[in-house]
């Protein structure tokens, strides 16, 4: 891979998001942030990330909205959504995957699984948009 991917990391959390972003810069993973779930769809427009980190518990407009929209869009409903959440009950992974998310990781998150997580999402769109 030539070209390291964007991400986009949606959480109300400051702590949460500088540490995502760090460890993903720390990969070479150009990331963006958002702050609440109106912010993410807003730089989705804006930014076109390859994929996106999303906590549910957001102001404005909380991940699994987010997530309902972007899934519902023709022109989005190709990024990998990752469920970032505190929320750890089956009932709310499941929730999140039947939205849509491709994949959901409980806080307080390792960051290598988080990396792994990001890169095996990223290998499966590359090889869906390379048909």
């Amino acid at each position: 891979m030539t070209e390291k991917a964007t991400i986009l990391v949606a959480d109300d959390t400051r702590m949460t998001v500088q540490l995502v972003r760090d460890v993903l810069a720390l990969h070479g993973f150009r990331v963006v942030v958002a702050y609440d779930g109106l912010e993410a769809l807003e730089k989705v427009q804006h930014e076109q990330p390859d994929l996106l980190i999303l906590d549910i518990n957001m102001p404005r407009m909380d991940g699994y909205e987010v997530c309902r929209r972007l899934k519902r869009n023709p022109d989005t409903a190709h990024i990998p959504i990752v469920m970032l959440s505190a929320l750890e009950s089956v009932q709310h992974r499941v929730q999140g995957l039947k939205l849509g998310a491709d994949d959901y990781v409980v806080k307080p998150f390792r960051p290598a699984e988080l990396v792994a997580r990001v890169e095996a999402h990223l290998r499966t769109k590359r090889g869906v948009d390379a048909l």
